[in-house]
């Protein structure tokens, strides 16, 4: 894990235990002495919370340790298939092919919200910067190659943009979040679609790779004259310039709590699996790049005793949780969601696979 990685997280923890032990409401499990400890492994988007959630929940019961490791949707969901986790994290959730190789079963539970942001490193340009949907596109297939490019200018009037190389900074691994990017530039270029098109994983036409949202943002603060993507959460917490995005109806719309929240609102779960995307919304106050990110559990369990903690601990975030969601920068869940993901969570089993 990365030193920027690290401090994050401690600012996190802190930040949430502080608030956490100061709940007159706390309890913990005394009366149940049983120790249950679970891993889980994947996307990098939702860690932060994750992270402070797990601290926060070992405070108000401490016979229950969650380990969870930051790697990436991809490795993380590909652990999840193997059986060596307890549970994953994707931001893409899971696909019906991936889950038919689970043979105890997926069901897929969206816990949070964010938005993707585009971020950027210019010394003397640290916010305002807009960027319409053409541009930003063309800057990831390489098309437009110095900061000061006419088409960048011509909507930055008054900006001051530096005769300076452009380095587009992508993710390396496997990425729900790259999916999630990548999937908006196919919805909004059709060049982007045909010469690239969008995964977990691409080949990109530009740029250096690096791993995880915490690799992205350690080579954005380190490096001028760069951009890239990540989840909104890590520009926040490392103070990186974030890009004002044009969305659908032509407006420049900075990534907020609100803008995040009006675009998924406009996102249908499906009662099947929870599983639903938004690559473009129409409203003129939508930030035109927000997901969902996903916890993947077991519908069945070995240890029945795993499969109570999930459900406590998924039941746990869905409501004490969601507060501290929008202080480290994701959206919390519409009541309708939250009611439909605690149906979902019901379905995980306590009794052991014959």
């Amino acid at each position: 894990m990365s030193t920027q990685l690290r401090s994050l997280g401690q600012f996190c923890l802190l930040s949430l235990i502080a608030v956490s032990l100061s709940l007159a409401s706390c309890t913990s499990d005394g009366k149940n002495s049983t120790n249950v400890s679970l891993t889980g492994a994947g996307a990098t988007f939702p860690a932060p919370l994750y992270q402070g959630w797990f601290s926060m929940y070992n405070q108000q019961h401490p016979n229950v340790k969650i380990n969870y490791q930051s790697i990436g949707s991809g490795t993380g969901v590909t652990q999840f298939i193997h059986g060596t986790v307890d549970f994953a994290a994707s931001d893409v959730a899971i696909t019906d092919e991936q889950a038919a190789k689970v043979k105890r079963g997926v069901i897929a539970l969206p816990m949070t919200a964010g938005a993707i942001v585009v971020v950027y490193n210019l010394s003397n340009v640290a916010t305002g910067l807009k960027l319409p949907r053409a541009v930003y596109t063309d800057i990831f297939l390489g098309k437009i190659k110095t900061w000061n490019d006419p088409r960048i200018a011509t909507v930055n009037s008054g900006v001051k943009l530096p005769n300076l190389p452009i380095l587009v900074v992508h993710r390396s691994d496997g990425s729900g979040t790259t999916s999630v990017f990548t999937q908006h530039l196919n919805a909004i270029s059709p060049e982007w679609k045909n010469k690239v098109g969008a995964g977990k994983a691409i080949a990109w036409p530009i740029g250096i790779g690096a791993k995880g949202n915490e690799g992205v943002t350690a080579h954005i603060q380190q490096l001028t004259g760069t951009i890239g993507y990540v989840e909104y959460s890590y520009a926040m917490q490392n103070n990186l310039s974030v890009a004002a995005l044009e969305n659908k109806a032509g407006r420049y719309v900075m990534p907020t709590l609100d803008s995040a929240a009006k675009t998924l609102e406009k996102i249908e779960l499906p009662s099947k699996n929870l599983i639903a995307f938004i690559t473009d919304p129409a409203d003129p106050r939508s930030y035109p790049i927000v997901t969902y990110t996903w916890l993947l559990s077991y519908q069945k369990y070995q240890d029945p005793q795993k499969a109570q903690v999930i459900k406590k601990f998924v039941d746990w975030a869905l409501t004490k949780g969601q507060k501290y969601s929008a202080e480290l920068g994701y959206v919390p869940l519409p009541h309708e969601v939250v009611t439909k993901v605690q149906s979902a969570a019901k379905k995980i089993s306590e009794r052991p696979t014959p």
